[in-house]
């Protein structure tokens, strides 16, 4: 049996170096609709980055947890907890980070939970965000893991169709009047509950008040758990197929089915990326599968290896680390003030990142959206360049 498949590796390559691109605009004002999220419903090219990345999660443990199941419950278990502990830790501190902010001109401490003012002069609950990307994998990890060690394949399929439909119910049971809008949302109740309103995102405006939602809450953090078992099943099946013609029209098929099923059921059950609904978790990973199947057909059969999937591969050699060193370095840069006057003639403050933003990228083009992807783009390459390093040092940073 091979210990791992080239297709693998580049699509959570790929997912990387997207996830990068999509969270690194040079500006959020300007940014191309395709790169933009969803508003509330429905599935923009950006939705599907974060959903591929957990679907890839899922592929890897698939080449791990049968290597688990021949040690004992208990070394399993210290090695998967300690593995999300530290996950989730990392991505609480790089919430809190750079720890300090500046205040007129001197350097604060940004403290846990404090009251807040926005603008309009409403005040509300703000904080350190609890939740966020690494904390959601950290935690979809730890219980797809679980499940995937105790559990036969048939079993995690039972449970997976189970999750999906609870879910639904639930959020049409305990929604509000119309529960799956932003204010109906049944899980931003239960964050509240369980996170404060100090931890959460304040999101948006709602009958003028602040309102607290969060991205990756805990209600939405379910479905996202299914997702990783899809794709440690899919992981599983390729594993024991093979990388033939037959398993890729199987799974190319299967993401089509997913495809139909997300689709008809949006129209009682809305796709929704920042509810992570069942519907949205059905879809993307039908769109997971299909390009899966592409890639394997590609690399595997045809053996259509190029510069391209080079590039994605170095990014597939150190995924976490590279993602996690995207939001480090920016957070940290923020601490380095560049005096500057704005076109009013106000005096303002640049950190590094944003200077070369506004001086270089942005001046490209009138299309302000020109200049904000090439500053994502060659953040990309950055980061690239710093992965190429360490995987020809034969570096492999892994938690």
């Amino acid at each position: 049996m091979k210990n791992r498949f080239y297709s693998l590796d580049i699509f959570r390559g790929a997912t990387v170096a997207l996830m990068i691109l999509v969270n690194n605009p040079g500006s959020w004002s300007h940014i191309f609709s395709p790169l933009e999220h969803a508003n509330w419903q429905g599935c923009t090219p950006t939705d599907l980055v974060f959903p591929f990345f957990l679907f890839a999660v899922g592929n890897a443990m698939a080449f791990v947890i049968p290597k688990l199941q021949e040690q004992s419950s208990a070394n399993f278990f210290k090695k998967i907890a300690k593995r999300s502990i530290i996950i989730f830790i990392i991505g609480l501190l790089l919430n809190w980070l750079p720890f300090f902010y500046w205040q007129q001109n001197e350097l604060v401490l940004k403290p846990w939970a404090f009251m807040n003012t926005d603008a309009q002069g409403n005040v509300f609950e703000d904080g350190i965000r609890i939740m966020g990307v690494l904390q959601r994998i950290a935690i979809c990890y730890f219980i797809a893991s679980l499940m995937a060690f105790y559990f036969k394949p048939k079993y995690l399929i039972y449970f997976s169709i189970a999750v999906l439909l609870l879910y639904w119910w639930i959020c049409w049971y305990w929604g509000n009047t119309d529960p799956y809008s932003l204010a109906g949302f049944f899980g931003t109740r239960l964050d509240e509950w369980l996170l404060s309103k100090h931890h959460m995102l304040h999101l948006d405006k709602v009958d003028g008040k602040i309102f607290h939602f969060d991205y990756e809450g805990i209600a939405s953090t379910t479905t996202a758990i299914v997702q990783v078992l899809i794709g440690y099943l899919v992981g599983l099946f390729i594993i024991n197929k093979g990388t033939t013609i037959l398993t890729i029209k199987n799974i190319f098929l299967l993401g089509l089915s997913f495809l139909l099923i997300g689709n008809c059921w949006d129209f009682v059950y809305p796709i929704s990326k920042k509810m992570w609904t069942s519907s949205y978790t059905i879809y993307t990973s039908g769109w997971a599968l299909i390009v899966l199947s592409i890639m394997i057909y590609a690399l595997e059969i045809k053996q259509m290896k190029n510069g391209l999937t080079s590039f994605f591969d170095v990014f597939g050699k150190n995924p976490l680390f590279i993602f996690v060193l995207s939001g480090f370095i920016p957070r940290v840069l923020s601490l380095i003030r560049i005096a500057e006057m704005d076109e009013k003639g106000n005096a303002i403050f640049l950190n590094p990142l944003s200077w070369f933003y506004h001086h270089i990228c942005k001046n490209v083009s009138t299309d302000l959206r020109v200049g904000s992807l090439m500053y994502a783009i060659i953040l990309i390459f950055f980061y690239w360049l710093i992965g190429y390093v360490l995987d020809k040092k034969k570096i492999y940073i892994k938690v």
